[in-house]
């Protein structure tokens, strides 16, 4: 009981606290998705049990849209003495933009880019085209919350209340870290 108490005690005075629920202004959202059904499945199922706003099938009845867009892709980092590639990088961009009903743009367009580098070998092939998807799949849960916290930015609907939100714009990206 006491080691209970004495962890609650330390999580507490460290910051931390749990992941709370969203109030966003629109209680009704449709998204409008180009990428990749995993991620659009997770949006959905984020925005819906993290907060009291319904994801719907249809744009009717919608208080605001999402329209997102995602791309990815592959560049080289490394070769070998050979020629060979012995490292590439992972690129995923998600597109963004959130319209009220009326079209009151609440988000302009905006971007996240994210990356991660992966050490190749031409013997692992497979193993490394699994890799490369387990990695994709990190970036897309990144990106998802990225999205989530950019969404909780709007606190309106109303055009007049207050300014929207500031577009993100790409960032370069990160150097590689050093093995």
């Amino acid at each position: 009981m006491f080691c209970a108490v004495t962890a609650a005690c330390m999580l507490s005075a460290c910051g931390f606290q749990l992941q709370g629920r969203d109030n966003f202004p629109f209680k009704n959202l449709y998204v409008q998705s180009t990428g990749s059904r995993e991620m659009s499945a997770l949006l959905k199922r984020r925005i819906e049990t993290g907060s009291d706003t319904t994801v719907l099938q249809s744009p009717g009845g919608a208080d605001a849209i999402l329209m997102l867009s995602e791309g990815r892709g592959q560049g080289t980092l490394s070769l070998s003495a050979e020629g060979l590639v012995e490292e590439y990088e992972l690129d995923l961009t998600l597109s963004y933009q959130l319209v009220a009903k009326n079209g009151t743009v609440l988000i302009p367009p905006s971007s996240i880019a994210l990356n991660r580098s992966m050490t190749y070998d031409d013997q692992y092939a497979l193993a490394k085209q699994s890799e490369s998807e387990i990695l994709y799949r990190d970036m897309e849960h990144d990106a998802v919350d990225q999205l989530l916290r950019r969404l909780a930015v709007v606190h309106t609907l109303e055009p007049g209340e207050e300014p929207a939100a500031p577009a993100v714009n790409r960032r370069a990206p990160l150097p590689t870290p050093p093995l």
